[in-house]
C-alpha cells in the first residue's frame, strides 16, 4: 500500500509529474486527450475550464476509481492575448519577440475531481523578460525547448536567462502551482509530507 498511488494525474507533462514528486505525492498518469482551445472567455475562465475538462475527462474513463483526479493547465497572457503552445517555428519566434522587454502573466489552474466534488484553484504570476535579441530567439528555438510550452518558453530551462523579474509562483509558471495544489489535495484527504 505504501507505494500505491494517492491520485491520478491527468497530464502527460513531465514537469507536472516532477513537481508532484517534489512534494511527495504518489500518482498514476492518465493522459487527458482533450482539445485545448481558448474561446471567447477571459483567460482566467479558460485556464480553469481546461484544467477541469482534463480531470473530468479522466473521471469519465475511470468511473470506478476512488482516487482523486488532478487536472492542470497553464496559459501565458500578454497584453490581453493568450499565447498558447507555438504551432511552428515562425509562431515560436513571434511569441518570443512579443515577450521581449515586456511583462506578461502566467496563469495556472488546478482542478481536483473526487468523491467530494470538483475543487479548483487559480494562480497568476507576472514575468518580465529582458530584451531578447533576434539571434537569441533563433538559438533558443533551435534548442528545441520551447516547441511544446505555453508562450514558447520554459522557465525551468534556458529561458531563465531572459527573465528579469518573476512575481508569483515559480512552480505555477512551470505548470503546477504547488501551494494551491497542496491546498486542494489536503482538502480532498490526500496526506502530504
Amino acid at each position: 500500500m505504501e507505494n500505491s498511488p494517492q491520485i491520478i494525474l491527468a497530464s502527460a507533462s513531465p514537469r507536472r509529474a516532477e513537481l508532484l514528486s517534489q512534494i511527495g505525492v504518489r500518482y498514476r498518469v492518465e493522459v487527458a486527450d482533450i482539445e485545448e482551445v481558448v474561446g471567447d472567455e477571459n483567460p482566467q475562465q479558460a485556464v480553469v475550464r481546461l484544467a477541469t475538462e482534463k480531470a473530468q475527462h479522466i473521471r469519465g474513463q475511470q468511473e470506478k476509481t476512488a482516487l482523486p483526479i488532478l487536472g492542470a493547465d497553464t496559459i501565458v497572457v500578454h497584453r490581453g492575448a493568450v499565447l498558447q503552445k507555438p504551432t511552428c517555428r515562425a509562431d515560436g519566434l513571434e511569441m518570443l519577440s512579443r515577450l521581449s522587454g515586456e511583462t506578461h502573466q502566467v496563469m495556472s489552474a488546478v482542478t481536483v475531481v473526487s468523491e467530494r466534488g470538483v475543487q479548483q484553484r487559480l494562480n497568476c504570476s507576472e514575468i518580465t523578460f529582458r530584451t531578447i535579441t533576434e539571434m537569441e530567439r533563433e538559438a533558443y528555438w533551435a534548442h528545441g525547448e520551447s516547441s511544446d510550452k505555453a508562450g514558447g518558453y520554459a522557465v525551468q530551462g534556458m529561458a531563465a536567462i531572459f527573465i528579469a523579474n518573476l512575481k508569483g509562483s515559480y512552480s505555477g509558471v512551470m505548470g503546477l502551482p504547488l501551494f494551491e495544489t497542496a491546498q486542494l489535495l489536503r482538502e480532498t484527504g490526500v496526506k502530504l509530507l
